[in-house]
C-alpha cells in the first residue's frame, strides 16, 4: 500500500483491561476529533457501554459489532469502508482472539493499521502472564502504547515495563493508579553501579540495561560500559561494525530473539560470527536505520574472547 487513506487504531488487551474506557475518554477529546466518520468496531463486550446517539450526533461515530473471530475477514471490512466509507476506524479487539490474525488480514484499499494501543490491568497481570503469555505478547509487539492502569503496588512495575520492552523496545508504556499517572518509579531500579567509570554489567543483567539504556539515554551518554555477548554480524551492516547481544526468551523457549546495539570494531573483519566476546565501549547515540529512529550506536574500546555465558537472556 502506498498510502493510508484511512488510519485504522488497533486497541488489544484482554477482558476489563480498560479498553473500552480508555476509548470513551479519547473519543470525545478535541484532540481527537476531525472531519469525517469515525468507526468504532467491538469485538467483545465489556463492562462499559457506549451512548451510541451521542457519539453519532456529537463526534460523527458509528459503532459496529463483531461477535466470532471468523466474522472479522476481509469481506466484513469490506461492507464496513462501502456502508460507513470512514474517514478512520478504531478496532476494540477480543483479548482472547490472535491478534496477528488482524495483523496480517488483508485489507480495503487505502486502510492501514498505523497505532496500535495495549491496556493492561495491572492487579490481574501476573495471572495473565502465567496463563496467557503468548497472547500478551502478541498484543504488545510492534505496540506503540501499553497502558497498566489500577496499578496498586509500584514494587513489580520494573519488571512489567521489562516484560514490554523485550518485545517491543519501542513502545510507551505508561503506568496510572487511581490517582492518575505514576511518574519516576524506576529511577534507581538498576542492579549496576551507573556512576562507575565503567559500568560493568554482569551476566544475569543484560536485559536490565538492554531495556534501561533505551528508556534512559541521558544515563549512559559518553559513559564506558562492559559486558559479554556473541558477536554478530547482521546484512546491510558496514565491515567494521558487529552487534554484540545475546539471545532473549520473549515468550516461550521456541520464541527468542537476539538483542543487542551495534558497535564500531576496526577488526570486526576478523571475527567469527557467533563468537563470544567481552567488549568494554563507549556509549553515543545516533539516527541509524535499523533503529528506525535513534538508538545505542557503542564504540569499542577494548574486545577480547570470552567463556560462553547462559545464552538466554530473561526479563521477570
Amino acid at each position: 500500500m502506498d498510502e493510508v487513506r484511512v488510519m485504522v487504531y488497533l486497541m488489544t488487551g484482554f477482558l476489563d483491561s480498560g479498553k473500552s474506557q480508555f476509548l470513551k475518554f479519547t473519543l470525545e477529546q478535541d484532540y481527537f476529533r476531525e472531519d469525517g466518520t469515525t468507526l468504532v468496531i467491538l469485538c467483545e463486550e465489556g463492562e462499559e457501554e457506549y451512548d451510541t446517539k451521542h457519539l453519532a450526533d456529537e463526534f460523527d461515530t458509528v459503532i459496529e459489532a463483531v461477535n466470532k473471530p471468523e466474522e472479522m475477514n476481509p469481506e466484513y471490512l469490506q461492507q464496513m469502508e462501502e456502508k460507513y466509507h470512514p474517514t478512520r476506524v478504531i478496532v476494540e479487539y477480543n483479548g482472547m482472539w490472535k491478534v496477528s490474525e488482524f495483523e496480517k488480514m488483508e485489507m480495503p484499499d487505502g486502510w492501514g493499521i498505523t497505532q496500535k494501543l495495549t491496556t493492561v490491568d495491572a492487579s490481574t497481570f501476573d495471572i495473565y502472564m502465567a496463563n496467557m503469555k503468548p497472547l500478551f505478547v502478541e498484543m504488545v509487539r510492534e505496540a506503540d502504547m501499553v497502558l497498566f492502569n489500577r496499578c496498586t503496588d509500584i514494587k513489580p512495575l520494573a519488571g512489567y515495563r521489562r516484560s514490554v520492552k523485550i518485545v517491543s523496545p519501542q513502545a510507551e508504556v505508561i503506568f496510572e493508579d487511581d490517582k492518575g499517572e505514576i511518574d519516576n518509579i524506576f529511577e534507581n531500579d538498576v542492579p549496576f553501579d551507573i556512576n562507575a567509570p565503567i559500568i560493568k554489567i554482569e551476566n544475569e543483567d543484560y536485559g536490565i540495561w538492554h531495556v534501561d539504556i533505551m528508556d534512559h539515554p541521558d544515563r549512559y551518554n559518553g559513559k564506558v560500559v562492559e559486558f559479554v555477548g556473541r558477536a554478530m554480524k547482521g546484512k546491510g551492516l558496514p565491515s567494521n561494525y558487529i552487534i554484540p547481544g545475546r539471545m532473549a526468551m520473549t515468550c516461550c523457549a521456541d520464541d527468542t530473539t537476539f538483542i543487542g546495539y551495534i558497535c564500531k570494531y576496526e577488526k570486526a573483519q576478523d571475527l567469527k560470527n557467533g563468537e563470544w566476546i567481552r567488549v568494554r565501549a563507549k556509549v553515543g547515540f545516533k539516527h541509524v536505520s535499523i533503529y528506525h529512529g535513534k538508538g545505542p550506536v557503542l564504540t569499542a574500546i577494548t574486545l577480547e574472547e570470552a567463556e560462553p555465558v547462559n545464552e538466554l537472556v530473561y526479563f521477570n
